[in-house]
């Protein structure tokens, strides 16, 4: 782009659109804007044979670069998602198949069937371990791809995020008058010790239930803008908290979140049978717990001081407070780790003690 071009995050529709069909090499036409996000614009297209397809664009900041390049060189594995028809990286933009109005994981959860909504959990499950174990030899090819498609620009993997939270951790703390226990620090440093080659495989990097679409070919998923290698335990985590990162986070019925585990399990044990030996499963799974939990206090907490929805606009949703209750409730069980477990009682007493934060209730398929 020449220095009189428009910022990408600055351009029209209709120069996101010109840009689209260059790429695609077919004339564009009649976008719908699908939403988006903060780093993104995502437009449905028509094509000139009546078809449709999928136009993402993405701002000029650092974090909405990264997330091009990672889904770029994700999405080009060819392991899962959409197929990837055209890229622009001056832009820059994707040009992706349409995989068409799908029911989303989280669609079923908030509704009214409770079979759809347990099979879709069943689905979501064994196909992220499917993909889990399918990856794991295909880690160089990704870093080739993240090089072709992003230059200088630091890889998810690159990034010492889990080192930063445990430090945050201990600041906030600090700042909330909470006295951190003895010996927190060096469990702080054995939690953040989970990493890409702890047992790694490929993910998509947001696995929440609105990214997961239950197509009649299966589960295909969206968004992979936080496309890494990482830990399977990372990704573990998301069946028994449940969804570590999200917004769509209810109660379970009892067994369910053990049952949807086992399916992630026995695929990506395909891959590395070590993991069939439960003490290195249990072991590994709460440390993961532990890491998530970490990382939503950090992120999740200065943005409790006046409480709200979890997420701008779906409903059901719980509240932020909600929310970090429910996971502090579950990390003070991790007795394997003393101090950050009395830590997370000591947040339940002292802050959300003060907090008029209901537990949280069931999903809404199961009758919660």
């Amino acid at each position: 782009m020449s220095a009189d071009d428009p910022r990408p995050d600055e351009m029209s529709t209709e120069a996101i659109l010109r840009a689209a069909s260059k790429a695609l090499g077919v004339e564009l036409s009649d976008p719908a804007d699908l939403g988006g996000s903060l780093r993104s614009t995502v437009l449905r297209c028509r094509t000139a044979e009546g078809g449709s397809v999928i136009v993402k664009a993405y701002g000029a900041e650092p974090e909405a670069l990264r997330g091009f390049t990672a889904e770029a060189a994700g999405l080009s594995l060819r392991l899962a998602g959409p197929e990837l028809l055209g890229v622009d990286d001056s832009v820059p933009l994707l040009v992706m198949t349409d995989l068409g109005n799908a029911p989303t994981l989280a669609d079923v959860l908030l509704g009214q069937d409770p079979e759809a909504a347990t099979e879709g959990l069943l689905t979501w499950a064994r196909g992220l371990g499917r993909l889990a174990a399918e990856s794991v030899h295909r880690r160089a090819d990704l870093a080739r791809l993240w090089t072709t498609y992003g230059g200088g620009t630091p890889t998810w993997e690159e990034d010492p995020w889990l080192e930063r939270n445990m430090a945050d951790l201990l600041g906030l703390l600090s700042g909330a008058g909470i006295e951190a226990p003895p010996g927190l620090a060096g469990e702080l440093a054995r939690i953040g010790a989970i990493s890409e080659d702890d047992y790694p495989a490929f993910t998509p990097g947001d696995t929440c239930p609105d990214n997961n679409l239950l197509t009649p070919d299966g589960l295909r998923l969206l968004d992979f803008e936080s496309a890494c290698y990482q830990s399977v335990f990372l990704t573990a985590a998301y069946c028994r908290m449940p969804f570590a990162t999200c917004w769509c986070v209810f109660d379970l019925p009892a067994g369910l979140a053990e049952e949807i585990e086992r399916a992630y399990r026995a695929e990506v044990a395909v891959a590395y049978p070590a993991l069939t030996d439960d003490a290195v499963w249990q072991a590994g799974v709460r440390r993961a717990i532990a890491a998530w939990t970490v990382n939503m206090t950090v992120w999740i907490l200065p943005r409790t001081v006046e409480d709200g929805p979890a997420h701008r606009t779906r409903r059901p949703v719980p509240t932020r407070r909600q929310l970090l209750r429910h996971r502090w409730e579950m990390a003070s069980t991790l007795e394997e780790f003393p101090a950050f477990a009395e830590t997370m009682r000591l947040m339940l007493r002292e802050v959300a003690g003060a907090w008029d934060a209901p537990p949280l209730p069931g999903y809404p398929a199961f009758g919660g």
